[in-house]
This record gives C-alpha cells, structure tokens and sequence, in this order.
C-alpha cells in the first residue's frame, strides 16, 4: 500500500504543498522518481539509500516507485531527500508515519544529516496556509520556518533524532519562534557630508515618499557619498515588508541561521557591468529573482547611470510603474516583487565636468549628447526627483563652526512622514506616496486656485507630461507631509518643481 508525506515545493518566490507518494512493489529491485523531477530530485535516489544505510536502517530490496503530486508541475532542488527517505522507511514498516497534517523537507547528507535549505520562508508561508500544523525541517532552517507562525515546528539534526521522535523514545523540542531584532541601520552617517543642505533635503523628501531620484555633478561632488547614507535615514519596515523581503532573499539562500528575517530595508548597488537578466532576473529552467527584486522594498542605487548598459536601464521602466517583474520563459512565466526606490547617480558628461565654472571640460556638445542618450525619455519621465550635487569649494572643506545633522535627526522626521501616510491610506492601502494611485491621488494632492495656477504656468514651460504631473503631485504631498500640512501649498508645490528637469537637463 502506497505511503503519503506531506512536502513542500518551490515556484519562483511562492511555495506550494506536494504530497510525496511511496509505493514498494515486488519485481526486480528498481528506485524511480516521478513528477516532473530535475536533475537535482533525481540525484535523491542516492542519498537517500546512503543515510538510510549509514543510518542503520534497512533499504527495501524492491521496486520502489516515487511520484511528488502534482505531477504537472516541475519539481526541483534537494528539499524532497527527507519526505522521500521517511516515505520510503514508513512503507516498509521500519518508521510510523508522520500526523496527517506534518509536513518534512530537508537536504540529507550521506551519514543522515540534514542540511540547510533555500526557501524555507516562502514554503513554511505555503504549509501555513494548506493547513499544515507541524513542520519537520533542517536545524539551521528552523529559525527561518518560525517566522510563518501558526505551526508548530521542529529542527531536525539527523535522520537517528527524526526516527527516535516519530517512535516516542525522546520527543523533539519545538523551536521557537524567532524574535526579531529591529535595530537602527548601521550605516555611514549624513553627519559626515559637509555641505550639499539641497541634496540632502532632496534625499530626506525622497526618503520619506520612497520617490526616484537621479544625482547629476563633477566627479567627488559627493553624490555616491550621499546615497551610502541613504539607509540611515530610510523609514523602519513593518513586518508585513521584512518577510516579503525575506521570502526572495530566501530562494536565493541569502538567509542566516542567526538573522533569518530581513529587518533592514535593501541597499542594492550593481556594478555597470550587469546584464539585463541579472537585473531583472532569470534563467533556465528555472527563473531567478534578480537585482530589482532583491531591492524589493529597498533601494537599488546606480552609480554611473550611464555607464550602464542601454538595454539594462530600459529593463527598469515595466517594474518602476507596475511594482513587479514578469519573466517569461518556455516552461512557464514567473512573476517577481519589484517595488524598490531608484536612486541614480551620473556625471554631466564623460569627463564629469561639463558646465563647471572653471571650463576644464573639453567634451563637444556631440560627445556629451552621445553620454547621456542612454537616457531615455521614458525612463527619465519616471523619476521623481533631479538634483544637481555641485563640487565643493574648498572653504567648505575645512572645519566648520555648527556640527552637520545627524543621520538619527533626519530619520525621525522620515518616519514621522511616513506614518501620516500609513494612517492615510490604511493597511491596505499603498505603503507610501509614491505608490499613490489615480483615486488616492484625487483624495490627497487636491490643489487650491494659487496652486493650480503655479501648476499651470509649470506645466506650459517646463514641458511636462501626465505622469510627470501626477509625480510632482506626490512628491508636494510628501513635501506637505514633512511639513505636518493637511493640504499641499504653494510652498510645497514650488519645492516639488524645484526637483523636476525636463529631459532636456540631461543634455545640457
């Protein structure tokens, strides 16, 4: 008679449940896996027969049959090892089973170990919400598991502690459930930048309404310096954030034992170099999560925006707008979170110093036009906030008489913004300004007669669009916000303007 066990499975960021099938038959002695298995799931037939060996057990002379339900759906990594050799064990009378609502997974080792596993947030979020009660996982994964809640759940050293538990001669401890650390980010301090008080307002307003923004000046103006010390002034993450962040890291088994919950928000820098499936993610058969989503919830940063490959920036526009990233691929198409705040930084022309006063750029005015023609309009039409980060004198540089604002100052008034706008839009609602939509928008950036005029006269001269218009909305609205306003002013919406530039600026 065939065994059931529970499992759980991978797909893209998401887990799903498996029920993993155990047949022992007579006939000559064979060891097959069904179910749309890769190369990986295969490979278990061998570990499986080493641990139940080296573990003292008795591997069945017989055919065995595994089929990992639903079959239509590709099966890959080392997760199903435990369910196949506990299924294998409890078929032939050696184990009893598992309660009907247990599921295992885990990676064995040759001797029985169990070993840690990639995904495990997102499968423990999907035995959660199947039912499942008790979890049976590796130790190192346990932490990680906790964080779904609502289970009960066990970490498993060795197949020896397993079998001693499902007999009832020595009971597993539950694990409990992991406590998060919610600490300030360490992170360089906006106190160390002398100077630049526009791009640093211009950074804590993006700060605080998760906009885009694009950095443009000389060569060691500061503007790498600046947007380094953007996670310490970045709003705290809400729990619900943390773990849609973490079950990305996860798959990608960028998790600790010792931190299995991302609790500060991403800071993403790729090199120019990157490809245009690292950004966005890929890969065959199996697409992974690239740079955009492991910034979900974060910032990724472009330093030398221009530098960057054309087709690796447009790979940005679809995500910018819809908050996530379709990958599409012959075995199927996989949908990754993307919601991250673009930061840029570039250099007016190639050799950095084009319109300086002191005229030591040499660039023609077709060289800096084939720079930044990388740049396109569409691409630049979905960033909030231009800001220009002059170099600095050098009376600036010596010591100065009143101390810079600390990281800590500015942050608490980021957050302070960023709860009205929780309170605002509600659980359900977007998580910040920039998130805004066409009805919260028409509830919350409504403009008075002197703003509509200002808005006017703005959008005749600098060219504008719609969806720029709709952004220097959110960005007054968050402008208002730090002001503690119930209404956008002209002040608020002057400042907004202040951060637009046609893309024309780009080219001088």
């Amino acid at each position: 008679m065939a065994c059931k066990i529970l499992s759980l499975g991978l797909q893209g960021v998401s887990g799903y449940l498996v029920t993993t099938e155990v047949d022992l038959s007579g006939g000559l002695p064979n060891f097959d896996i069904v179910g749309l298995p890769d190369a990986a799931v295969k490979e278990a037939r061998d570990r499986v027969r080493a641990a139940i060996k080296n573990c003292g057990f008795s591997f069945p002379v017989s055919r065995i049959t595994v089929n990992l339900a639903p079959a239509d759906r590709r099966k890959a990594g080392t997760v199903y090892d435990l369910p196949i050799l506990v299924g294998i064990l409890t078929d032939a009378g050696q184990l009893p089973a598992p309660a009907e609502d247990a599921a295992l997974v885990g990676e064995l080792s040759l001797t029985g170990q169990l070993r840690p596993i990639p995904g495990m947030l997102p499968m423990a979020m999907a035995a959660r919400r199947a039912g499942v009660k008790t979890l049976y996982v590796p130790a190192p994964s346990a932490a990680e598991a906790t964080l779904a809640g609502e289970m009960t759940v066990y970490g498993v050293e060795d197949i020896q502690q397993l079998a001693r538990h499902l007999r009832g001669e020595e009971q597993l401890a539950p694990t409990p459930a992991w406590e998060p650390v919610w600490s300030d980010p360490d992170a360089p301090d906006f106190s160390q930048v002398k100077c630049q008080h526009a791009a640093k307002r211009a950074l804590e307003v993006a700060a605080a309404g998760g906009h885009n923004l694009l950095m443009s000046g000389p060569p060691g103006s500061g503007k790498s310096m600046l947007a380094r010390r953007l996670p310490s002034i970045l709003p705290d993450m809400t729990l619900a954030e943390s773990l849609a962040t973490t079950e990305i890291y996860s798959v990608l088994g960028m998790t600790t034992a010792q931190e299995p919950l991302i609790t500060r928000r991403p800071f993403r820098n790729p090199h120019h170099t990157i490809s245009g499936m690292g950004m966005a993610g890929g890969g065959n058969p199996v697409p992974r999560p690239g740079e955009i989503s492991l910034a979900h919830n974060g910032v990724l940063f472009l330093d030398e925006l221009p530098e960057f490959h054309k087709d690796v920036i447009e790979v940005l526009r679809q995500p910018l707008e819809e908050g996530r990233v379709q990958i599409s691929r012959a075995a199927g198409t996989e949908m990754f979170p993307s919601r991250f705040m673009l930061v840029c930084a570039m250099n007016p022309c190639k050799c950095g110093w084009y319109g300086h006063p002191s005229g030591r750029c040499r660039c023609s005015e077709q060289a800096v036009k084939k720079y930044t023609e990388k740049l396109s309009g569409p691409l630049l039409d979905r960033i909030d906030i231009f800001i220009e980060v002059p170099a600095l004198e050098f009376e600036e540089l010596g010591p100065r008489e009143h101390k810079e604002e600390s990281s800590a100052e500015i942050r608490r008034r980021v957050n302070a913004a960023r709860q009205v706008q929780i309170r605002r839009f509600g659980p359900d609602g977007p998580a910040c300004n920039a998130q805004m939509g066409p009805e919260q928008m028409g509830e919350c950036c409504a403009l008075d007669e002197s703003c509509q005029a200002i808005m006017k006269g703005a959008y005749e001269r600098l060219g504008l669009t719609a969806r720029s218009y709709d952004r220097i909305l959110r960005v007054a609205r968050t402008i208002a916000d730090l002001d503690g306003a119930e209404a956008i002013g002209p002040e608020h919406l002057s400042e907004a303007l202040q951060y637009r530039r046609p893309a024309s600026w780009m080219a001088g």
